[in-house]
This record gives C-alpha cells, structure tokens and sequence, in this order.
C-alpha cells in the first residue's frame, strides 16, 4: 500500500507542477504577445484529469501493483519529460499561439503530431492499469478522447491561423 500512495503522490505533484509551470509559461507567452485560442473546453480538459486522479485516489490505495504496468507508466514520464524540455517556455496546458513563433518540428515532434496528447492517452489508459483498475482505464480513455477530440481540433485551427 506504501507504494501505491507514493505513485499517486507523485502523479499528483507532478500535475500540481505542470499547472504551474504551465501558468509561468502562460503568463510569459502572454507578455510577448501571443494569444489565447478556444478556452471553452479547457474546464473540460481539467475535470477530466482531477476525477482521474480522485478515482484513482478512491481505488487503488489497497490494490497490487502490476510490475509491467508500473514499468511502461515510467517509460511514458519519460516521454513526457522529452515533450517538456522539446517544448521549453512554449509548453502550457492551455492553447497558447505565439504568431512570430514558428511550429516546433524538433524531439518527439520531428516523429509525430502533438506528442504531448499521446503521453496524456497513454498516462490515463496505463496508471489505472498498475493497480489492476480496468474500469477506471476504460472509462477516462474514452472520457479524455471527447475532450482530445475538441482540444485537437481547436489546436489544429488556431495553429493555421
């Protein structure tokens, strides 16, 4: 169980440290004159992740730990630092054009589009999956392609812009 509560710690502080940093970079994108696109669904985005995370919080605390799962969900942190430090001061959590910036086409995004949305699919679908919750993963896979589904296609439009 100790485990368990300190994969979920720091799961949450790590998030905790992402809206931070996201706010930082926000607020500095801002200043240099980029803009905000389609904040609408941006609440979506939230509630989607802070349930994941209470669900799992309510769940897998008593739960085994599955040694593979547990593996494959640090090789996505990995990629999710590698999306991070790609995206440096551009990084934020809300759609944040910079228009004298050019697309960032370097690290994962040299390999794939918005690398960031496929760390956020898998990090939903495989930590559930550490702690043998199926259900939990099923029902906020599908919970955070509804609101990727809008996110991507509200990035995708103001990225042509």
């Amino acid at each position: 169980m100790t485990l368990n509560i300190v994969i979920l710690a720091l799961v949450t502080l790590q998030r905790v440290g992402e809206l931070w940093l996201s706010r930082r970079n926000t607020r500095r994108l801002l200043a240099q004159g980029a803009r905000e696109h389609s904040p609408g669904h941006y609440p979506l985005i939230v509630a989607v992740h802070a349930l994941w995370l209470a669900a799992l919080w309510w769940l897998a605390p008593a739960r085994p730990i599955d040694a593979f799962w547990l593996a494959l969900f640090v090789l996505i942190e990995l990629a999710r630092i590698w999306v991070l430090a790609t995206l440096g001061p551009r990084w934020t959590t809300r759609i944040i054009v910079l228009p004298s910036a050019p697309l960032v086409r370097r690290g994962p995004y040299r390999l794939v589009n918005h690398p960031n949305y496929w760390v956020v699919i898998a990090e939903i679908a495989v930590l559930p999956l550490v702690f043998g919750l199926w259900a939990v993963a099923l029902v906020f896979t599908l919970l955070n392609a509804a609101v990727l589904t809008i996110r991507i296609r509200e990035e995708n439009r103001a990225l042509r812009r």
